[in-house]
């Protein structure tokens, strides 16, 4: 895990906004909830919660994922994302013990 990488992924508002509605997918998206959240959150439910275009929204969920916060899933032409816990655990872990 890339500390400088993790924490420049942490640095914007929205990409916050966006770990922390995956944090609670079923609250946060239920607009998803009749198709279910086994594989994480679509792309376009994320982009709709946010306000923002298909592209910016790439664009961070593609930095979360460099730094290893997200993991994705690609099913046909839709893509999911889900956090991913086991990093948060690390980097909780590294803020207590170095920070």
């Amino acid at each position: 895990m890339e500390q400088v990488e993790i924490f420049k992924a942490l640095s914007n508002k929205t990409r916050l906004n966006i770990l922390a509605w995956l944090k609670e997918p079923e609250d946060s998206f239920p607009g998803q909830k009749e198709f279910g959240f086994e594989h994480g959150v679509c792309v376009g439910q994320i982009q709709q919660k946010a306000g923002l275009t298909q592209s910016t929204v790439s664009e961070y969920l593609t930095t979360l994922q460099r730094a290893g916060l997200v993991k994705s899933t690609r099913l046909g032409q839709w893509t999911y994302y889900r956090r991913n816990e086991e990093a948060f655990a690390a980097l909780s872990q590294l803020i207590q013990s170095e920070l």
